[in-house]
């Protein structure tokens, strides 16, 4: 991919037991997942931080246990997103990145925002949230992901919000979850949640090889044609972007060899 930003498959954590015999090794002890996962995977998002907060030695520990080239994506506190006054969260977000992220160095990727499947698009709450979005921590550049749940997001004005702010708007390949995949930002973040247990890599061969086409063409700065957008009329800047794409949630028991997969055809 001279030509195109990086392309990275993952899944969504590292600590799932029904992997143990089915992508760990039986004898591999648990202290060693990471390490692991790593080591075959080139990206994770972190779904604990959604939870709670972690310290700055835990950081450095996971930067410590992966190999140079991985990125963590890690998902913003709930504190933050889960409240009726989005413009309101300054405080929760200030403790948020309080808490040692720099850590990670170059291993961090992009701060996902999920918002709860009520949370409906109301345009000067939601423009106060993203003017709360820091452009750095400790120095290092951050990039924004907004995962919306609730239809009245598929908006042209959500879409032309994020563009002004640089944030990007999660695609999510759900059967619940509004699904569009406009490009607002300079990296484009997807979550293929539609993937199922009885089949080997999570998503078929031929579903697999559709994903990895289209993540070809976001790295090289073009738009995939048969995914649904919120405002086909919007123009995008031709340009490479880097691409993350997570096979996470249903489908989860087979999410690492779907990640591997992908990511040996997107190579």
């Amino acid at each position: 991919m001279a030509k195109g930003g990086a392309i990275r498959a993952g899944i969504g954590g590292w600590t799932f037991e029904p992997w143990e015999g089915t992508f760990y090794p039986d004898d591999l002890p648990k202290k060693r997942q990471l390490e692991y996962a790593s080591g075959r995977l080139r990206t994770i998002e972190v779904n604990g931080t959604y939870y709670s907060g972690f310290k700055p030695e835990t950081y450095a520990k996971w930067k410590a246990e992966t190999p140079e080239g991985f990125v963590f994506a890690i998902k913003g506190n709930r504190f933050v997103t889960n409240r009726k006054v989005l413009a309101e969260a300054s405080e929760s977000m200030d403790r948020f990145f309080a808490q040692g992220l720099e850590e990670l160095g170059p291993k961090l990727g992009p701060i996902v925002w999920q918002f709860a499947p009520t949370k409906k698009f109301e345009h000067d709450d939601f423009e106060g949230f993203l003017k709360l979005l820091p452009a750095k921590v400790g120095g290092l550049p951050l990039r924004h992901a907004l995962e919306v749940r609730h239809p009245s997001f598929v908006d042209p004005a959500f879409v032309a919000l994020a563009k002004k702010h640089g944030a990007a708007i999660c695609y999510a390949h759900h059967n619940d979850y509004p699904e569009f995949a406009d490009v607002t930002a300079d990296f484009v973040y997807g979550r293929l949640q539609r993937g199922e247990d009885s089949v080997p890599t999570a998503y078929a061969p031929a579903d697999l090889g559709g994903w990895a086409k289209r993540a070809k063409l976001w790295a090289e700065g073009g738009m995939p044609d048969d995914l649904p957008l919120a405002d086909p009329k919007a123009k995008v800047e031709k340009k490479p972007r880097d691409v993350f794409l997570y096979i996470i949630h249903e489908g989860k028991l087979r999410a690492p060899q779907g990640a591997m997969a992908l990511q040996k055809l997107v190579d």
